[in-house]
């Protein structure tokens, strides 16, 4: 014997209410309306989420794309190792899609400025402020190890030196991977270099004399040792600072003004010479042309005389006689013409002689001057 469903069911109670509306189906459950609205809210839920999922999936692709602005270059990296062969390893300016990380790396090198790095040994004890105000430590009567330090000149002298050195990029690709640091690498190579330039050169040049000189030691070492690793930098016009220890510095000076008040003296003793030399050249020369002239004159003389010597010399060989009378005429009259008084004397007879009183002491004769007519 079957047993039905409604059988097991307990017995309703009359329901003496007659259905207002038997045509209408019955309403439905509570239960059923909340159960559609959480599945419907659900739905809603999972598709916000879902959209989310794929919007932070487009940003988390994305995050890895990069820009390489104006005057910089940048190398990818995918899993440490570079992607590009050839020059298309460096990328220039522009927009570029990569994959996150850690699948890829962006490594941003600045190629386009002028970078610097400064010497860390050689230089006195300082602070950032003490940098800024341009003030200095007071002395303290010795250098101190820990903290100040200096290089060693080629005459056993100390000073302070600190390089600045100034560089841009040419090679980004070995400056950033063929070496671990390489901004440390050249602060070194600058530490090797000042000293090496200071052993070979006395403290006094270095410090007063051929600043620039030192200067260009410490840049020529420093090109040379960056052109033996190849580093991947072009060394720009940088500065190298030389200063005496503070507590040595008075000392030092004395000695600099020494120097220059010898300097001094050498030079105006060099310039006495050098005038004193120019002019006695000069009245020497002037003594040489005047000789020359004066010979010249006087050969031109003798020659002169000696080619009238040679035309008389006939006349005399004809008649001496005649021709010293002639001669001592001419010689008479000229000499007589110049002279103003004039006192013949008439000869004598044979056997008697004349005595000739010249008074010195006289009065002077007036001498008046023609009229004219």
């Amino acid at each position: 014997m079957s047993t039905d469903a409604n059988d097991l069911l307990p017995p309703q109670p009359p329901d003496s209410t007659p259905p207002e509306d038997a045509g209408q189906p019955a309403p439905e459950p509570i239960e059923d309306a909340s159960s559609r609205a959480l599945s419907e809210a659900l739905s809603s839920s999972f598709k916000i989420v879902r959209f989310l999922m794929l919007v932070l999936l487009f940003v988390f692709l994305i995050s890895g794309s990069f820009i390489v602005r104006p005057n910089e270059v940048a190398i990818l990296l995918r899993f440490g190792k570079p992607v590009g062969v050839g020059p298309d390893i460096v990328r220039g300016p522009g927009f570029y899609f990569a994959w996150p990380a850690p699948i890829d790396e962006v490594v941003k090198i600045k190629t386009g400025q002028s970078l610097s790095v400064r010497s860390s040994a050689g230089w006195h004890f300082t602070t950032p402020e003490m940098e800024l105000s341009g003030t200095e430590p007071a002395p303290r009567g010795s250098l101190s190890p820990g903290s100040d330090g200096y290089v060693i000149s080629a005459d056993g002298n100390i000073f302070h030196a600190r390089a600045t050195l100034k560089y841009r990029i040419s090679d980004p690709l070995r400056y950033q991977f063929a070496f671990a640091d390489p901004e440390a690498l050249l602060t070194n190579i600058l530490n090797n270099a000042i000293a090496y330039a200071a052993a070979r050169m006395p403290a006094d040049v270095a410090l007063y004399k051929d600043k620039a000189a030192y200067r260009d030691l410490v840049l020529a070492r420093v090109q040379e040792l960056v052109d033996q690793i190849n580093l991947g930098i072009t060394l720009e016009p940088s500065d190298v600072v030389t200063k005496p220890p503070i507590d040595v510095r008075a000392a030092f000076e004395e000695v600099i003004a020494a120097e220059q008040d010898r300097s001094k003296l050498v030079s105006d003793a060099r310039a006495y010479y050098d005038e004193t030399t120019r002019r006695a050249r000069g009245e020497a020369e002037a003594i040489l042309n005047q000789a020359m002239a004066e010979s010249n004159r006087f050969v031109q003389t003798v020659e002169s005389l000696a080619k009238s010597f040679n035309e008389m010399l006939p006349e005399y060989e004809k008649d001496p006689w005649l021709f010293r009378s002639r001669l001592l005429a001419d010689r008479l009259e000229r000499i007589l013409t110049n002279v103003q008084e004039k006192m013949y004397l008439p000869e004598l007879p044979p056997g008697k002689t004349r005595e000739l009183r010249l008074q010195l002491s006289r009065e002077p004769i007036e001498r008046r001057a023609p009229s004219r007519p």
